[in-house]
């Protein structure tokens, strides 16, 4: 009994001790997690091909773990992302990835929650690697409006951060962004718009009306593929140029659960919200037709993103994918984190994370 008493106290002494000291352990854990954190970088580890990241795996609704859309792209040793969602870019920088060596930003499209995001993406691009040339925004038509109102927005900040900073960390000729335009794609046609040796990167017209231009990208590395659809119903378009890719990313919206927000929005008065859930119902694809599209197009995987509505307790995802396992059971619902490998030389496709 004794023995068990004198543990106890010293138990009990030692905890006061960590306690007392929490603030200098707090201080020596953070200066180890900062340099571990300095040195990583996500990419070093990845083997010659074409990777994913998810860094925004939901839709315009906020999502504990689903931010803005986002999708990294890394070929080779170049780093693309596709849209500029909310907290994309710190998700990006959480999970390890040098921001400061994004090669360009493609836009799908000019909605908000596809694009509210880019001015900080382009501001710790610029800083976190002291660029010297703004951030290429590559998107159709209209992109220079978009980027022409983010670089008046920022230009105040712009200077602030070079007269406190110098050149060394934020050189003014590498502020803000460049737009780089491309025209509509015509239906059953592709559009160059990036090369370099071995990576192609390719748009194509999708369905988002009264949304025009709405674009989806194809990149090709080499032997690998992957499509990402941006914001789309479902497209015979999209279904025809993703014939045999690797990994197809798709937007998706639960129409079931979406109306069941309509009625409820109707049953309590909100003639706003019943009015936004009937309208949006029309312009995304459904879990099953993205499934649909996948089998059709014959793809490798499916992974879904551009999540709606959230998916915020238990049961929800069972109900989003209802159906879809009968029609294309090689499939992922994106988190945040979500990362997905094609190695070059090989048809493997590996979820390599599940999310954050």
């Amino acid at each position: 009994m004794k023995k068990l008493i004198f543990t106890f106290v010293m138990l009990l002494l030692a905890a006061a001790f960590v306690y007392n000291q929490r603030g200098p352990i707090a201080k020596t854990i953070m200066a180890r997690g900062a340099e571990a954190r300095m040195t990583s970088n996500a990419i070093d580890d990845l083997e010659d091909g074409l990777h994913v990241v998810v860094c925004g795996a939901g839709g315009p609704l906020p999502s504990s773990n689903r931010s803005g859309p986002c999708i990294g792209v890394i070929a080779g040793e170049k780093f693309f992302v596709v849209d500029a969602g909310t907290n994309g870019l710190r998700n990006l920088v959480t999970l390890g990835y040098p921001v400061g060596d994004i090669q360009a930003v493609l836009l799908t499209h000019f909605h908000s929650d596809h694009i509210d995001g880019l001015g900080e993406m382009a501001t710790i691009r610029w800083v976190n690697g002291a660029n010297t040339s703004p951030l290429p925004v590559i998107g159709p038509e209209g992109v220079q409006a978009v980027v022409e109102g983010f670089n008046t927005a920022y230009a105040q900040d712009e200077i602030y951060r070079n007269e406190h900073h110098t050149d060394l960390v934020a050189p003014l000729k590498g502020a803000g962004m460049n737009a780089a335009p491309f025209p509509s794609p015509p239906e059953g046609s592709l559009i160059t718009v990036y090369e370099d040796g071995a990576l192609k990167i390719q748009a194509l017209a999708v369905e988002h009306d009264p949304v025009r231009p709405a674009v989806a990208y194809l990149f090709t590395y080499k032997d690998r593929s992957l499509m990402i659809s941006g914001d789309t119903a479902q497209s015979a378009n999209l279904e025809h140029f993703s014939q045999g890719v690797d990994l197809l990313l798709h937007e998706a919206l639960s129409h079931d659960l979406v109306m069941i927000m309509h009625e409820t929005a109707k049953k309590v008065g909100n003639e706003v919200l019943a009015k936004i859930t009937f309208d949006i119902l029309d312009y995304h694809a459904s879990p099953v037709e993205a499934a649909e599209t996948a089998r059709e197009a014959g793809v490798g995987h499916l992974v879904y993103y551009h999540v709606v509505p959230p998916l915020i307790f238990p049961g929800m995802e069972a109900a989003w994918v209802e159906g879809v396992d009968d029609i294309f059971p090689n499939y992922t619902v994106s988190e945040d984190g979500t990362a997905i490998s094609l190695p070059s030389g090989s048809t493997e496709i590996i979820i390599t994370a599940e999310g954050m």
